[in-house]
């Protein structure tokens, strides 16, 4: 069943990792429809620094590509496209299709599974989650420190027994796609996700930027106003590098159509 979900989408290829050209109700379409008939599937999103750093960590890459939806996170990606000459139908933010899924949870009665951030942040998400919709969507929640080595197996089984439809794990890149690669064959959950720094957004310990800068592609400028010491030199060095990627991959498209 997976396989055959993966034959019917339309992929692109962008610096040798696979992206799905889905719009944000595509997804979500594709999503609802795996929960009902209970077919486990794995989501990820990729973004300009993904996109690099997967160039150098297999792990990371096979992480991706085993992955049965992939969307375009950042913006920048989304421009990349276009500029490759297969263009994707819009950006699928991590965090909006979360969002999205935590709503239509509500009103299907899927149960989600919340892992990731620290213990404060992912049991604020869940406070504020229960009161906006019900305490019915929360299957289980835990914070994302543990060593993935010894623990990996044990949180795995935790989030099977609670008869999660839905997980979203909000743990950082490598970390997250590393764990979910190992264990979502014990997770068996119909929907696994990752979402990055979302729980920390929703809990209000930080703020989103505006949306004009979500869709100039600028979100990355406002992280690196909020947190300056830790975010610059990461934006400054993965931007660099995925520009580059990306103008060599264009050449090489240009050279091999003038053969």
């Amino acid at each position: 069943m997976v396989e055959e979900h993966r034959k019917v989408m339309n992929r692109i290829e962008l610096c040798s990792l696979p992206v799905d050209s889905l719009t944000m109700q595509q997804t979500l379409d594709r999503i609802e429809q795996s929960i009902q008939d209970n077919v486990p599937i794995h989501h990820v999103v990729v973004n300009a620094a993904k996109v690099v750093n997967a160039q150098k960590d297999p792990e990371l890459r096979d992480a991706i590509v085993n992955c049965d939806i992939i969307n375009a996170d950042g913006q920048a990606v989304v421009w990349a496209s276009k500029l490759m000459g297969t263009p994707l139908p819009e950006r699928v933010a991590g965090i909006d299709l979360m969002q999205e899924l935590v709503t239509l949870s509500a009103e299907k009665g899927f149960k989600i599974f919340f892992l990731g951030a620290k213990e404060e942040v992912v049991k604020r998400v869940v406070e504020i989650y229960s009161e906006k919709h019900s305490d019915e969507i929360i299957a289980g929640y835990r914070n994302g420190y543990f060593d993935i080595e010894k623990e990996g197996e044990e949180v795995a089984k935790s989030i099977r027994d609670s008869g999660a439809h839905i997980l979203f794990v909000a743990i950082t890149s490598p970390k997250k796609e590393i764990f979910l690669n190992r264990n979502k064959h014990i997770i068996n959950a119909p929907f696994i996700m990752g979402v990055g720094g979302s729980f920390d957004v929703v809990s209000g310990k930080v703020k989103r930027a505006p949306k004009w800068m979500q869709k100039s592609g600028l979100e990355w400028l406002y992280r690196v106003y909020q947190e300056p010491r830790r975010m610059w030199k990461r934006y400054l060095v993965t931007n660099t590098k995925f520009i580059w990627l990306v103008l060599k991959e264009r050449l090489k498209k240009t050279f091999k159509r003038k053969k």
